[in-house]
């Protein structure tokens, strides 16, 4: 009834299931971000079936001539910010404070396209004991070490195994590897990717990068 009263958002939920172009069930399994006519992507998994972010696909290819029809269990919605994302997930509460504290969080919840590299909440527990505690104490230290986690594209999974290395907003080259399977970023194992978000996507990685260790 509230979507009903407010057209707007209603036309924005409903052209972000929409993708331009006929995209085949065996396509859509092949794909990992996708852009809606809404503007924004989604994420396609293939983990224990295939889902449209939290969407499941229990039917496929209804054929339309102007198209296909895809059915899905769940409503999807555009994403949030990098920054809201990544404030109600609970692996990333140490580096929302991180953020905060080094005034970022505007910057990650404006528009624009970015990328970030988020360390999880064990990757920053195994940094030597009081590190995190320094680097709060330490605002441009840590505001570096942020920063060499974003880089000012937006770089999807594909994409980022496709790079030698990737420039950070920090100002440095974060390098990336790619051994068979194992993909990882100056040295830190990126664990899921293609978190879509507003103003471009997220990567989970379970080691911090820092600068001054970087190859």
């Amino acid at each position: 009834d509230a979507l009903l009263a407010d057209i707007p958002t209603l036309t924005d939920i409903l052209l972000y299931h929409v993708v331009p172009g006929e995209v085949s069930s065996t396509s859509v399994a092949g794909m990992s971000l996708v852009t809606t006519a809404q503007g924004m992507d989604f994420r396609v998994s293939t983990d224990g079936g295939v889902f449209i972010n939290d969407a499941e696909v229990i039917i496929t290819d209804i054929p339309a001539d102007n198209g296909v029809i895809h059915v899905i269990d769940t409503v999807i919605t555009p994403p949030g910010s990098i920054a809201s994302i990544a404030s109600l997930d609970d692996r990333f509460e140490t580096l929302v404070a991180a953020l905060g504290a080094a005034d970022l969080v505007t910057t990650l919840d404006e528009p624009g396209t970015y990328t970030v590299f988020a360390p999880t909440d064990d990757a920053f527990d195994a940094l030597p004991a009081g590190t995190v505690d320094a680097l709060l104490a330490d605002i441009p230290a840590l505001t570096d070490i942020l920063l060499y986690h974003v880089a000012g594209s937006k770089y999807a999974a594909a994409d980022v195994v496709a790079e030698s290395s990737i420039m950070t907003l920090q100002g440095s080259d974060a390098v990336v590897v790619v051994d068979g399977a194992t993909v990882t970023i100056d040295g830190a194992p990126i664990s899921f990717t293609d978190i879509p978000a507003s103003n471009g996507v997220i990567h989970v990685i379970d080691a911090v990068m820092l600068p001054d260790r970087k190859s």
